[in-house]
C-alpha cells in the first residue's frame, strides 16, 4: 500500500477458516478490516471439526496431495503451491499450536482441538485491528453499498474491496447454508452432496437391525481407484472417510445411472488363496455363519452382507471370491445438508485470477463457496486456507492497480 494513501476498507463476509485467515492477511498490510457474519460467534465449523481432533492438512508428498482435488487440480494447484500445506503448519506453530503428523500422515495440533487456535488467533487480529460483527445477514447489495439485516434493522456499509467467504451449503446449523447463491445468480454451478454417506441398496430392517456397528478396515474399489478404513452402518446407510474419498465419483455415477455399484473386500489383509485355505479347514457339516466366523472372524454384519451377494449352495471358492470382492449397490447419497462438505458453488469462470467476480469488481471469493472439493484428512481446510491467501492476495494486487490507474 501507498503510505501517503487512506488505509482501505475491507468488508469479509463469513468469519469461518477462509474469512479468518484473509482478515489476518489484509489487517497485516494495513487494511481497515471488518468481518461479518450471520451467526452469533464466529468459527463454528472449525470449532465442531475440532471436537474430535482438527485435522488442518496432510503431509503426504505435495504432487499426490493435489490428485486430491480431483477436477479443480489445475485451477487449485498454482494457489496451493503458494500456500502449502507446510506453510498451513507454520502459521499453526506461529499461533502457540505445535502440530504433529499421525501415522495417516494427517496433521493435527497437538492440542488435538480447535478452541485454543481460534482464541490466539482472535487475540491476533483484534491485536491487528479487525473488527467482528457477529449477526449480520448478507442480503445483497444497494448499489455499491452492502446490506445486512440485523437484530437492530438494515445496515449499509460501504467497502473499498469486498471478500465473500459465506462457506458451502452444508451443516446450515453452523451457518453454512448456501442461501448466498440467490443471489450470484447465473454465476454459480448447483450444489452436492460430498464427503457425505451413501444410501445401499439392501433390505429396509438391515440399517435397523445394525446401526452403529462398524466393518472394520475394509476395502472399498470403484472403477479404478481403492481406498480402505472403517464403514459406519448408520440409520440411513453408509458413513466413513473410506468412503467419502470415492464420494466424487460415486455421486456421478448414481446421478447419471441411478445406481453405482461398490466392491468391499471384508478381509483385504488376505489373498484370495489364504481366504479359501481358511474356509476349507473348517468342518464340513459347519453352517456358513460358524464357518465365516470361526475362520476369518468376520462380524454379523458381514456376514449378512454375503448372505445377500452369495447363494445358499455356494462353493467355498465362490464364498472366498465374494469375500474379497463383494458388490454393494448404492442407490443414493444422505441429504446435502448432512454432508461434511458439498461440491457446487461459485464457478471457475465466474471469477478471475485473482478471485475477483467477474461480473462485480472489487468483489472476491475464496473457501467453500468455490465450486471444488477434496476428500477429507486435510484437504477442505487447506483449500479454504489456500484460498483465501490467494483471494486476500488478488484485493491487495486490485487495490494497487486501481491506485497506480489513479495516479
Amino acid at each position: 500500500m501507498n503510505a501517503a494513501s487512506p488505509s482501505p476498507s475491507i468488508a469479509i463476509i463469513g468469519a469461518g477458516p477462509a474469512g479468518l485467515f484473509a482478515a489476518e492477511i489484509l489487517s497485516a498490510r494495513g487494511c481497515r478490516v471488518q468481518v461479518f457474519d450471520q451467526m452469533p460467534s464466529v468459527g463454528r465449523k472449525l470449532l465442531m471439526a475440532g471436537r474430535s481432533d482438527l485435522n488442518l492438512t496432510h503431509s503426504e508428498p505435495l504432487d499426490r496431495f493435489l490428485q486430491r482435488y480431483g477436477k479443480a487440480q489445475d485451477w487449485l494447484e498454482p494457489i496451493i503451491r503458494a500456500f502449502s500445506p507446510e506453510a498451513l503448519t507454520e502459521w499453526a506453530e506461529g499461533l502457540g499450536q505445535s502440530c504433529f503428523s499421525g501415522s495417516s500422515g494427517r496433521v493435527f495440533p497437538t492440542a488435538m482441538k480447535a478452541s485454543p487456535l481460534l482464541r490466539a488467533w482472535l487475540r491476533r487480529l483484534a491485536e491487528q485491528g479487525t473488527e467482528i460483527h457477529t449477526r449480520h445477514r448478507f442480503v445483497g447489495w444497494n448499489g455499491e453499498r452492502l446490506l445486512f439485516e440485523t437484530p437492530d434493522g438494515q445496515k449499509s456499509v460501504q467497502a473499498d474491496a469486498t471478500l465473500l467467504t459465506m462457506g458451502g451449503a452444508s451443516w446450515s446449523r453452523l451457518g453454512s447454508d448456501g442461501c448466498w447463491a440467490d443471489l450470484l445468480t447465473g454465476e454459480t454451478a448447483p450444489f452436492a452432496p460430498a464427503n457425505c454417506g451413501f444410501l445401499p441398496d439392501w433390505p429396509t430392517d438391515f440399517a435397523a437391525r445394525h446401526e452403529g456397528s462398524v466393518l472394520h478396515s475394509v476395502g472399498l474399489s470403484f472403477g479404478t481407484r481403492q481406498t480402505r478404513g472403517d464403514l459406519t452402518i448408520t440409520s440411513r446407510g453408509l458413513e466413513g472417510s473410506a468412503l467419502y474419498a470415492l464420494s466424487a465419483d460415486l455421486r456421478e455415477r448414481i446421478l447419471n445411472e441411478r445406481r453405482a455399484v461398490l466392491t468391499l473386500d471384508l478381509r483385504p489383509t488376505l489373498s484370495a488363496e489364504d481366504v479359501l485355505k481358511r474356509l476349507l479347514a473348517q468342518r464340513e457339516r459347519e453352517s456358513q455363519t460358524n464357518r465365516l466366523r470361526k475362520a476369518l472372524s468376520l462380524d454379523a454384519p458381514s456376514r449378512e452382507l454375503l448372505r445377500f451377494a452369495t447363494p445358499k449352495d455356494a462353493s467355498p471358492l465362490q464364498l472366498a471370491q465374494n469375500i474379497k470382492a463383494l458388490p454393494l449397490p448404492l442407490i443414493g447419497m444422505d441429504a446435502l445438508d448432512r454432508a461434511i462438505s458439498t461440491a457446487g458453488g461459485v464457478r471457475q469462470d465466474a471469477v478471475d485470477g485473482r478471485f475477483m467476480l467477474k461480473s462485480r469488481p472489487g468483489v472476491f471469493v475464496a473457501g467453500e463457496m468455490l465450486d471444488w472439493e477434496a476428500p477429507t484428512g486435510g484437504y477442505l481446510l487447506q483449500g479454504c486456507f489456500s484460498t483465501a491467501h490467494a483471494a486476500a492476495n488478488g484485493v491487495l494486487g486490485w487495490l494497487e492497480s486501481c491506485n497506480s490507474a489513479i495516479a
